[in-house]
This record gives structure tokens, sequence and C-alpha cells, in this order.
């Protein structure tokens, strides 16, 4: 590798890595923003370095339409099933989303997810930097390392899933259902949205008793299946381009608020009290 596709390669990796601290920690409701001059930063990186667009993962359209489609349709179903079984219910349940307003619901389904979140990691992961890895060192590799990058760009989320998603976190832990408490921590400051703003973009402590030990495995466990999620998204990218696993993405994240708020309301509780009331807001899957 040249010295110049070096830079390009570090200068694509500083950009993402700028992104991910604002869009969790600093600014999380200007996400869209950040995300949108982020990503034409990479853009502009990775043309400026030589790559066509059909590198870039901007081709077969129609065909990535397709696909995408029908996996988005997929995830519709096993989300409509994940609701309606009791036993896995409480999966759905997330302190982040159930805080939300209807209005904030409806902006993160459709704007943040889609601008803040996916527009940004599909076209600078499976698009720029994959491309710029595939250049010098081949497609292999360039899934492994845009994978695997990909997976701890999500070292953040998890932390903060710890505090708004008890159930899946306690799955994380591998906790018998009844070690894990069905529902959701109280709303308080650090709970806020998915991206932590209820506490002007203070990310949330981790769950109540959870150990430093705990917390760590959880964030192993996310980076790992958000790694092996990077890896069928470039397999989905080869076959269908960036259009392909942008709509899987989507459906993954935004139709999470949609269920989530049609699950019926879950009577479980935390100290003595109710921690979900009936009517809260949706709870989105993890981001990957």
């Amino acid at each position: 590798m040249t010295a110049e596709r070096r830079a390009t390669l570090a200068g694509a990796v500083a950009v993402l890595a700028a992104a991910n601290v604002l869009n969790n920690r600093l600014a999380p409701r200007l996400a869209p923003l950040t995300s949108a001059a982020a990503t034409c930063a990479l853009l502009t990186l990775g043309r400026r370095s030589g790559l066509s667009w059909p590198e870039l993962g901007f081709h077969r359209r129609s065909r990535g339409l397709r696909i995408g489609g029908a996996l988005a349709s997929a995830v519709a179903a096993v989300y409509g099933a994940g609701i309606a079984i009791p036993a896995t219910r409480r999966f759905f349940r997330d302190e982040r989303a159930l805080s939300l307003s209807r209005a904030r619901a409806v902006e993160e389904a459709l704007l943040q997810v889609p601008i803040g979140t996916v527009l940004l990691e599909e076209i600078g992961f499976r698009g720029v930097l994959q491309a710029l890895l595939a250049r010098s060192y081949g497609p292999r590799t360039a899934v492994a390392v845009s994978s695997a990058l990909f997976g701890l760009w999500h070292v953040l989320p998890a932390i903060d899933m710890t505090t708004a998603n008890p159930a899946l976190s306690g799955l994380a832990l591998a906790e018998t259902p009844g070690d894990v408490p069905c529902g959701d921590v109280p709303h308080g400051d650090g709970g806020g949205g998915p991206r932590g703003e209820g506490g002007a973009g203070r990310p949330p402590d981790p769950r109540p008793g959870a150990s430093a030990w705990e917390v760590s495995r959880v964030v192993a466990g996310s980076v790992a299946a958000t790694g092996f999620a990077g890896v069928l998204f470039c397999e989905l990218r080869r076959r269908g381009g960036l259009a392909a696993p942008a709509l899987l993405h989507v459906a993954t994240n935004s139709l999470g608020y949609l269920f989530a708020r049609l699950a019926p309301a879950d009577p479980a509780r935390l100290g003595g009290r109710l921690t979900a009331e009936p009517g809260t807001g949706p709870e989105p899957p993890a981001r990957p």
C-alpha cells in the first residue's frame, strides 16, 4: 500500500471515529447532520483516491431493492412473531425508546435511523472503507477488516444497552429469564432516547447492579454480533450493491419502533412497582 493510500484509509477511519463520538455522546440529536457531513467527507476521500461509483457500491440498484425489500419483509414477520409470544416480548422493550413521545419515535424511525445511522454506516463501512481495503488487500481482507471495525463501532451503543434493555443485556450475559427483570429501568436523566439525549447527550450509567465485568461481557457480545452482521451486510452488498444491506439495516432498526408500540404492555415489576406503563413508547433493536 502506498503512503497516499494509507493516508486515505487513515482519514476514513478518523472521520468514522469522530462521527461515532459525536452521534453517541456529544450531539446525538444532530446525528443526521453529522452523518450526512461525514458521508460526504468519506465519499470525497474515496473518489479522490480513484474509486469508481460501482467500486463504492453504487450499482445493481434494481436487484438490491428486490433483495432488500424481501429481507425487510422477513424482519417485519420476525418482529410480529416476537411481540406475539410472551416469552420473547420483553426483548422488544427498551428504555431509550419507551421514554420517547410519539413525535420523537417518528423522528427516530424516519430521520435518525435512515440518515443518522444507516446512511453513514452503509456508505462508510460497506462503501468507502471496504472499497479502499479491497483495492490494496483484496476482497476477503476488506470484508474481515471492515466488519471488525463495524463491530467496534458499536461499543458505545452497547454500553448504553446495559441500561436501556436489561432483558436483552441479561440475555447477552447468559442469565436465565428469571434473573432478568422484565420491563425497563425507571425513567431518569440518563434514559433519554436511543442516543441518550434525555440527559443532554450524557450517556446513561450501566444498569443498576451491573459490574464492570458484566458490562464488558455485554459489549464484547455486541461487538461480536455486529461484526458478524457486518459480514452479512458485505455479502448483501456484493449481491445487490449498497441498496440491499441498507434496506435490511433500516428495517431492523426502524421497524422496532412500530412493533414495540404494538406489543402488549408487560405488567412486570421492578422494585415492587410497574416500570413500563401501558401505551409507552417503542423499542428499537440495538443498531448494527
